[in-house]
């Protein structure tokens, strides 16, 4: 059973790694047995260093991801390091909150062209080296405003919504070629990103008080998850969008 979750010789890029989920994700990634390529507009030690102390082997790079320019550069100096890549981690996302009415055209193209437009183009890459060896894994980073709209968060909701459906148009082509294409929902996470929701007390108390699990969910809560869709253990999950939320959307 152990084997089905063996990341062993295993090549894994994760965006937005510096913090938070992407740095919780790549640390899971990195405990099960993969060598991590860490891509973050900001320094990156800190998840570095918690990635060698597992023994495993690390390569950063530094790049915007608002523009599709680091792409290229991404697959290059992961191959060149590496020689592969398995897995594909997009988790390097964006939000601005606004109320729509005042929504601006900059806020708007910041965040889709982060969280859906660059996510596209990277998966494009990766997919062209993955479809040369007919196998890989990749993982969207959707969430729950990928089902739902949320409030004042108009850019937001319409790049995860464009996730989750991406994911599957992406699952639909390259399942027959033996690469897996999913997506991890999360839930209320306490991360940079929800720093202002969690200081806002009336909004953090409604909010937690809809959550099932009684709290909100931490970066280590997503690497069993990440683990699963970049194993063995998914080879038969194609185009699915796993909530791990809570039970937020149970409720």
């Amino acid at each position: 059973m152990q084997r089905l979750f063996d990341l062993t010789n295993t090549v894994a890029i994760v965006t937005g790694a510096s913090t938070g989920l992407g740095q919780g994700m790549a640390c899971g990634l990195a405990d099960a047995g993969a060598d991590i390529v860490l891509v973050d507009r900001n320094d990156v030690a800190e998840s570095a260093n918690a990635i060698q102390a597992l023994g495993r082997k690390t390569l950063a790079i530094q790049g915007d991801l608002k523009t599709i320019g680091p792409v290229p550069m991404i697959v290059e100096k992961t191959l060149q390091e590496f020689g592969k890549i398995d897995i594909l981690v997009n988790n390097a996302g964006i939000i601005r909150r606004t109320p729509a009415v005042d929504f601006s055209v900059q806020d708007w193209d910041d965040v889709m062209n982060t969280n859906i437009r660059t996510l596209f183009f990277l998966c494009q890459a990766v997919g062209r080296e993955m479809l040369k060896r007919k196998r890989g894994k990749i993982i969207n980073i959707a969430s729950l405003l990928s089902f739902q709209g949320g409030i004042t968060v108009p850019s937001y909701t319409a790049s995860k919504g464009a996730v989750a459906q991406l994911t599957k148009a992406l699952a639909n082509e390259w399942a027959q070629h033996g690469i897996n294409v999913n997506a991890i929902a999360p839930g209320y996470m306490a991360t940079k990103n929800t720093e202002n929701l969690r200081n806002d007390p009336v909004r953090f108390k409604s909010i937690s008080e809809r959550i099932p699990a009684g709290r909100w969910g931490l970066p280590e809560d997503l690497q069993g998850a990440v683990i699963f869709l970049a194993s063995k253990a998914s080879d038969y999950v194609n185009g699915h969008i796993l909530a791990v939320d809570g039970g937020w959307l149970a409720r």
